[in-house]
């Protein structure tokens, strides 16, 4: 048996005999109930982690159910959270090691509960770090048995070694979340076992309740993109803009707003055609139209979503333009809106002169966090949402976001105005503006819908957005609006990559292509060389792409090549001999030694070792700072 084999074998018992004891313990309904919410808070105790390589909740989450409820139960948490949770991050021959090792956590809890009963913070942040190297060291010798190879000290150290910063970050953060939760933590643990002895446990049947609720709630209405901008390009016009309603005449303002719905969900305008003309196409006709600051800067966003240069579109320099009409206080028209989407617009531009303009901006926001159509105007969403994208950053944006907290209509909608209808165009503002201050908009609900989910109600069969639940009004221009918001993007909207375009025919593929040089002509004069059996030229390369040569004029010779023709490896010139030798390997060759197999007491030893290590360090530090 290989020592390999040997070390899943042994992780096996282990799972395998630690529920076997959770299951002989008999555990009462309220235990198992508590387990299995202590197992759902494990595994979003690493979810919510994720993005912090190696710094989990779940290792203490395991000691503290251990030290509260005895060590099967919390060995059972540990295992049910290393399985469950890799359903997330993927399962793999590393999934036994995982629920091994936060299974022996658990069991370390219970060890620390019979030494020190009354453990102090400092002595659980101590105990849940040295946890964090050991179960560390445990899942780097599981690369030795996973992949195999020489089993010996050096090459676990140099494993662990290579793990420092890893296991460093792990011990770190338990040791942090210890010392922030760990006492309240265990408290309330204790205070619910000890009343398991004597009722029926409340409080962990609604833990339970709440976490089956939380997985088996209806799924919500999710708005369908794909279908939104199919209905948008199905109602193109052949000029390629659009109107506010299907075969309306188009507007340059309803085709840029198009045009950044349609880059928001990830489609360029330059693949949108109606006969034969794109969005662009129709801006290129119109620029001379634009006149308005929210004429240039709305058409500089949906450019720059496309790919293209408003400096110089159509023999105009938007960018310019734009900057032209700012006034001396930095506003532009004194309007938030105007003057919000100029600095968007000029920021990704590079126009230069936003700062003038975003002082003016953060200096006429309302005392209610918002901002009006004009200065000193009641606030509303659309405005609020339009001043938080161009100010993401600012403490005025979160001021904003507490406006549409505060103003959010029990739908989840939003309205144009305090007494105003709530519809979508006002919702989708005020969800961009949330997405551009970092927020998730599911998050911001009130009655339990958010934005979101009042803009899904709105979408139609066919794709596209109700301007609201009683009117069906301007439905392009709500469509495209709403359809930036649903897709997850505030303005700017980066640049979206254009579909694969067709290669151009090389000249030896068209109808008209020039007739192929006769044979001869691609044969150096030195002398002549057989055809192969493909009817080409043995020893010929072909060609790397040019234009076939041009065929020989009748009665002349074929010209020479202006460098010799690469001749195939092992042919020399005018016939001469070559000596050919073998190729070198293309790499080490590895072979086998017949060294006997080590012993498969051997990772029973390091395991031992791990935790013998973790536990004398526990006793030792508690014994020499008195914890």
């Amino acid at each position: 048996m290989s020592w390999e084999l040997a070390s899943f074998l042994l992780v096996g018992a282990v799972i395998v005999g630690g529920f076997a004891w959770y299951e002989r313990s008999r555990p009462t309904s309220q235990v198992v109930a508590l387990v299995a919410a202590l197992a759902a808070l494990a595994v979003a105790g690493r979810l919510a982690f994720a993005a912090i390589p190696n710094v989990v909740a779940t290792t203490d989450i395991v000691i503290f159910a251990g030290f509260a409820l005895g060590p099967a139960p919390g060995f059972a948490v540990g295992a049910l959270a290393g399985l469950v949770s890799n359903f997330w991050f993927g399962q793999g021959p590393w999934t036994p090691w995982q629920m091994a090792g936060w299974g022996l956590c658990g069991i370390l809890g219970a060890v620390l509960a019979v030494a020190r009963p009354r453990a102090s913070r400092f002595t659980l942040a101590a105990v849940c770090a040295l946890a964090g190297v050991a179960y560390g060291a445990l899942l780097n010798f599981s690369l030795m048995a996973t992949y195999g190879g020489d089993l010996s000290l050096q090459r676990f150290g140099a494993l662990e070694s290579r793990a420092v910063p890893f296991d460093a970050a792990h011990a770190i953060g338990n040791a942090t979340l210890a010392l922030i939760a760990g006492p309240a933590m265990v408290r309330a643990l204790v205070r619910f076992r000890e009343r398991f002895e004597w009722r029926p446990p409340a409080v962990a049947a609604i833990l339970l309740l709440a976490v089956a609720l939380v997985t088996v709630q209806p799924e919500r209405a999710r708005a369908d993109t794909a279908r939104a901008v199919a209905w948008l390009t199905s109602v193109q016009n052949p000029d390629g803009g659009w109107g506010t309603t299907p075969q309306a005449n188009s507007s340059t303002a309803i085709t840029c707003w198009a045009m950044l719905g349609l880059e928001a969900a990830g489609r360029n305008p330059l693949d949108v055609s109606r006969g034969g003309n794109t969005p662009v196409d129709f801006l290129r006709a119109r620029v001379g139209e634009l006149s308005s600051p929210g004429d240039f800067a709305r058409t500089i966003l949906a450019l720059e979503g496309a790919g293209l240069d408003p400096h110089s579109f159509a023999g105009r320099d938007l960018v310019s333009a734009l900057v032209k009409r700012r006034r001396q206080d930095g506003s532009y028209e004194e309007w938030p809106n105007s003057t919000a989407f100029a600095i968007i617009a000029l920021r990704i531009a590079g126009g230069g002169g936003v700062d003038a303009s975003t002082a003016w901006l953060v200096k006429v926001q309302n005392g209610d966090g918002g901002w009006g159509d004009v200065p000193g105007s009641p606030s509303n969403a659309d405005g609020t949402g339009a001043a938080m994208q161009a100010v993401p950053s600012t403490t005025a944006a979160r001021h904003g976001l507490g406006y549409l907290r505060n103003t959010q209509r029990p739908n989840g909608g939003f309205a144009l105005g305090n007494s105003g209808e709530v519809n979508a165009q006002s919702t989708a503002w005020a969800v961009q503006g949330m997405i551009a201050v970092g927020t998730d908009p599911q998050s911001v609900a009130t009655g339990g819908d958010s934005g979101l989910d009042y803009l899904a109600g709105l979408q139609q069969p066919d794709g596209h957005y109700r301007y609201s639940a009683s009117s069906d009004q301007s439905p392009v221009w709500v469509t495209a609006q709403a359809l930036t918001a649903v897709a997850g993007e505030a303005l700017p909207v980066p640049p979206v990559p254009r579909l694969p375009q067709p290669k151009p025919l090389s000249p030896a593929t068209r109808g008209d292509a020039s007739p192929a040089p006769p044979l001869g002509s691609l044969v150096p004069p030195s002398g002549e060389a057989p055809p192969d059996s493909a009817g080409g030229v043995s020893g010929v390369p072909p060609s790397s792409g040019g234009s076939p040569s041009p065929p020989a004029e009748a009665g002349k010779p074929p010209a020479t090549p202006s460098r010799p023709l690469p001749l195939p490896d092992g042919v020399a010139p005018e016939g001469e001999e070559v000596e050919t030798t073998e190729p070198p390997p293309a790499g080490p060759v590895f072979e086998a030694d017949d060294r006997s197999a080590p012993e498969p007491w051997a990772p029973l030893g390091i395991g031992l070792a791990s935790g013998g290590v973790a536990l004398g360090g526990v006793l030792f530090l508690g014994r020499r700072f008195g914890w």
